[in-house]
């Protein structure tokens, strides 16, 4: 069995709309699985729900474009950059413009109090192909605050 890297893509901002906050782009050569995502906040107080999808993306939304070391943190020390596609239409966070929303994977409301955590069993993985595109976004606006965004992955 070929050695699996995992990386772990991170950001923190400010988000009031409905809008892609973490968008993945496969590179060419390589898939990948989703092991593990999570959205937390920090400042409020009040108990509210909020909504949050995993959605394939047919077309990407444009995005700042995700920086190795910023935004994507290798899992082990030893492993090598991930095969992500890098780009404003690429691997990124916050969009500006949204493309196109495929399947919409998971979707699930939470309590910004609690936040919210998916952690799937092995075979419940998502799977991105080789050059495929996934995103994680609000799917309504949530409340004004800072939020804390991470999406886990494994490369195959």
């Amino acid at each position: 069995m070929p050695h699996k890297d995992f990386y772990v893509m991170r950001h923190s901002a400010s988000v009031s709309t409905a809008i892609t906050v973490m968008q993945l782009k496969a590179g060419t050569s390589a898939g990948f699985e989703i092991i593990a995502a999570s959205v937390t906040q920090r400042g409020s107080t009040t108990s509210a729900q909020e909504e949050i999808s995993i959605v394939r993306k047919s077309a990407a939304a444009t995005v700042t474009t995700a920086v190795v070391g910023t935004h994507i943190f290798l899992g082990d020390p030893n492993a090598s950059n991930p095969n992500l596609s890098l780009g404003t239409s690429a691997t990124g966070v916050i969009g500006t413009a949204e493309g196109t929303d495929g399947d919409i994977i998971y979707r699930e409301g939470f309590n910004v109090l609690n936040g919210w955590q998916y952690i799937p069993v092995p075979e419940g993985r998502i799977w991105v192909p080789p050059a495929g595109i996934i995103a994680s976004k609000f799917t309504t606006a949530p409340a004004a605050q800072n939020w804390t965004f991470m999406i886990k992955i494994q490369e195959f």
